[in-house]
């Protein structure tokens, strides 16, 4: 199975939160999973960090998701195709560009945002 993380989620796994269901998080440790965070996450992290909505250190969290076996995801143009072809059912850029990539990456998108679902991508629901 091959999965993209949604930023929350990412942060919900590093923290060990008890928002991720059982199901997810077996998911998620299964080695046989190609597990994926898009360095879009990355970025919204240090956003959001520098506007003061989150706390958290880039360094940290990259290093962390290394050590998980989760593989990194770079923006690359077929993702930046994607996003074109995309509809506007939300306003969240970072958000956007993550779906563009599981679209165009044949991934699943595991997330708790409940507006995902207006997507054409295929969803896993983090949450049992």
């Amino acid at each position: 199975m091959k999965l993209l993380i949604d930023t929350h989620v990412l942060l919900w796994w590093l923290a060990d939160d008890v928002r991720i269901g059982d199901e997810s998080r077996d998911v998620l440790a299964d080695p046989r999973n190609d597990v994926l965070y898009s360095v879009v996450s990355l970025w919204e992290i240090v956003v959001k960090t520098r506007i003061g909505k989150l706390r958290a250190d880039i360094g940290t969290v990259s290093r962390a998701l290394m050590e998980s076996g989760f593989l990194r995801l770079d923006i690359a143009v077929p993702h930046l195709e994607s996003l074109v072809a995309l509809p506007s059912h939300h306003r969240d850029p970072f958000d956007h560009l993550l779906l563009a990539q599981a679209i165009a990456e044949k991934a699943i998108f595991l997330s708790d945002d409940g507006k995902v679902g207006a997507y054409p991508v295929q969803v896993m629901h983090c949450s049992d």
